[in-house]
């Protein structure tokens, strides 16, 4: 199964919280990982965040940047390319999602994923209503 992980999924491999579990099981299954290209700074941007508010050590900082690195080494990285751009606007024209939601979802469209996974339910809204399979995280 060709599984695609919005960041609010794919950061949950990193941070112990609800539906952590159900991520690493979905990931176990997976006969290959997509993530978008905006997937990797929103992650450090949401640790940083939970750095400076000390919700997380720097150690454990470091420990989690270095997973996410290491995981996206064996992930199928999607590019924004003018495709996906496009297909992103028709997103936004369709459901009620921000913009970072609608390139997630169009780049899980682009590479064709089985499934796309995501904490935000409005999201998986969104992806179901552009024709693709959902799993909550």
């Amino acid at each position: 199964m060709k599984l695609f992980l919005d960041s609010s999924a794919f950061a949950k491999r990193f941070v112990n919280e609800e539906g952590s579990d159900a991520v690493e099981a979905l990931c176990a299954g997976a006969e290959a990982l997509g993530l978008s290209v905006i997937c990797v700074p929103e992650i450090i941007s949401a640790l940083n965040r939970r750095l400076r508010e000390r919700i997380v050590t720097p150690t454990q900082y470091r420990q989690a940047k270095q997973r996410l690195l290491e995981d996206v080494r064996d992930a199928d990285i999607i590019q924004l390319t003018p495709s996906v751009l496009g297909s992103a606007l028709q997103i936004l024209e369709e459901s009620p999602v921000r913009a970072m939601d609608a390139l997630h979802i169009a780049c899980a469209q682009e590479w064709g994923a089985d499934f796309f996974v995501s904490a935000d339910e409005r999201q998986l809204v969104a992806a179901r209503r552009a024709g693709i399979k959902t799993r909550q995280a």
